[in-house]
């Protein structure tokens, strides 16, 4: 009976891929897949990888499986495994915590650093929030990764009106390091944690970098790069689009061992916030970089997967070895 249900879980992830992807999308992929390698039988082995790997046909192509051997893709972390690690670690009935912003901000409110003001709020409390104020941010309570956030010019016309059922939040002023590398945008880290209950490990950090946005999103034309355990990145900036970065394309600053200020902060910050929730055990916390300090910008109790793509790995070994001695997990 459980050889049975590992085999129906397979098939029903197969069958969600397909459901999530569109078919245009798919034959992009399976083109793209066949132009950068010449590899035949490419929607077979997406498939393949999609029931033996629980790899979204996303995934086979952000992490390169066609470069891989078996032994070599048993390794990588994958949509379907990552979705395993949060069914078994992060209680669902906490998510809502992480997934509404002003709950959220009411909760780790010490980590923010900067002023805000919750949704529904009154016309007499935004007068009192913009007092002095020449620009503020907007955020859907709902929303993830800063999608539809915006920026209100503070004496704009009916912003009561347009944005009171958003959450309101005072502009975070970056490191000038880091805003030498794109100043568009703040370029925040996403940090891993996980909580044993004694312990929290850092499992990875990634600086996300801005590029003729507002945001540092990587579906919104941003792009990422990994930092070891010093906050040195390590690899170049990767776009959705595959393009790689040493240097970034507007700001020309070098990316490629860029030095993140105040990592030891960072590092002390997430891991006394990762204590907060200990219901939520796996988060991916996204993090400002200020002048002299650091901030929460906010948390992610359904993290993405983030790791390095074979072409710049030595050994071609994915993040999922880490992951499990450090969950004492099998996936």
């Amino acid at each position: 009976m459980i050889l049975l249900g590992e085999i129906m879980k397979k098939y029903k992830f197969l069958f969600n891929s397909f459901r999530n992807t569109s078919l245009p999308n798919l034959i992009k992929i399976v083109k793209k897949v066949k132009k950068i390698s010449n590899k035949k039988f490419v929607l077979f082995d997406i498939i393949n990888c999609s029931i033996k790997y629980q790899a979204s046909f996303y995934d086979y192509l952000e992490f390169e499986f066609y470069l891989l051997n078996d032994n070599q893709r048993k390794n990588y972390l994958t949509s379907g495994k990552n979705n395993e690690i949060i069914k078994t670690f992060n209680d669902k009935s906490y998510r809502y915590i992480f997934d509404n912003k002003d709950k959220f901000n009411n909760k780790f409110k010490k980590y923010l650093k900067r002023d805000y003001l919750n949704s529904n709020f009154t016309k007499e409390d935004l007068n009192k929030f913009i007092k002095n104020k020449n620009k503020i941010i907007a955020k859907p309570i709902d929303g993830t990764d800063n999608n539809g956030l915006k920026i209100i010019n503070c004496n704009e016309k009916n912003i009561f009106e347009k944005y009171h059922s958003y959450l309101l939040e005072e502009i975070i002023i970056q490191n000038k390091k880091l805003n030498e590398l794109y100043n568009k945008s703040v370029n925040s880290l996403r940090v891993f944690t996980f909580y044993d209950g004694k312990s929290v490990h850092i499992l990875q950090s990634i600086l996300k970098i801005g590029n003729n946005n507002i945001t540092d999103n990587f579906s919104s034309g941003g792009m990422y790069a990994f930092l070891n355990d010093l906050g040195i990145v390590i690899t170049p900036a990767i776009d959705k689009e595959d393009n790689i970065y040493g240097i970034h394309p507007l700001s020309k600053k070098q990316i490629l061992g860029f030095q993140i200020p105040h990592f030891d902060k960072v590092i002390k910050l997430v891991t006394e916030a990762a204590k907060e929730v200990p219901q939520i055990k796996y988060v991916g916390w996204d993090i400002a970089i200020l002048e002299d300090d650091v901030c929460i910008i906010e948390g992610n109790s359904y993290p993405g997967v983030f790791q390095i793509k074979p072409r710049f790995s030595k050994d071609k070994v994915g993040i999922l070895p880490k992951y499990e001695k450090i969950m004492k997990i099998k996936l």
